[in-house]
């Protein structure tokens, strides 16, 4: 009797060890498994399809990748370029006056500043419509902020000495803070990295001569 018991009571712990190697493997392997479908899970995103096309579902981090890609123009861009060629237009204007009628030398360097910076982007603006396609309008002077009227402009041609210099800076202070405005307004709507960088030029730039130009009041 005892001969017989003891092959048959190891079995039945060797099965027992086995079973019980076999539920820790599967455990563990289970584990990992799901450790691998958390660190693949994660919040997803809605994307909106392109028309006629269904919405994707997409990882936060595909979406992210998805939008930095995507730097196709938007209206937003064109109109900003479009406008803006306009808006500096009229400073370079306002400046031409300034080594005339002018007394001081203050408003000569700040108006010549001027000019040397808004001649180049207005080029650049034309240069990237022109690789960018049409779309987008500039709008009428009254629409854009900062514009000077025409009244004003009449204005400011017929005064000389001191009365031309506050007027002057009176007008570029209220045009700069216009160009302000248009360029944060395009670096919330707009798409395209490169009139992004342009509106943060502005934004800079301007900013800076707004100071400069308060000072000289």
């Amino acid at each position: 009797m005892l001969h017989r018991r003891v092959p048959l009571t190891t079995a039945v712990l060797a099965s027992a060890a086995l079973l019980a190697l076999s539920g820790c493997s599967g455990s563990a392997g289970s584990d990992d498994s799901g450790a691998k479908s958390a660190a693949h899970s994660g919040p997803s995103v809605i994307a909106p399809g392109k028309p006629g096309e269904a919405n994707r579902t997409m990882s936060a981090e595909d979406a992210a990748k998805e939008r930095q890609d995507d730097n196709s123009p938007n209206t937003a861009d064109r109109s900003y370029a479009h406008m803006m060629i306009t808006h500096h237009g009229q400073a370079l204007k306002m400046t031409e006056l300034a080594p005339e009628r002018a007394k001081s030398t203050q408003v000569k360097r700040i108006a010549e500043r001027i000019s040397a910076a808004q001649g180049p982007e207005i080029s650049a603006m034309k240069g990237w419509l022109a690789t960018n396609g049409k779309g987008g309008d500039a709008h009428q002077h009254g629409t854009m902020p900062g514009m000077a009227t025409d009244a004003q402009l009449t204005e400011l041609r017929a005064a000389k000495g001191e009365a031309f210099d506050q007027l002057f800076l009176k007008l570029m202070i209220a045009h700069h803070e216009g160009a302000i405005a248009m360029a944060t307004d395009v670096k919330a709507q707009g798409n395209n990295i490169q009139i992004e960088e342009m509106a943060d030029d502005v934004i800079a730039q301007q900013t800076s001569e707004i100071v400069r130009m308060r000072d000289m009041l």
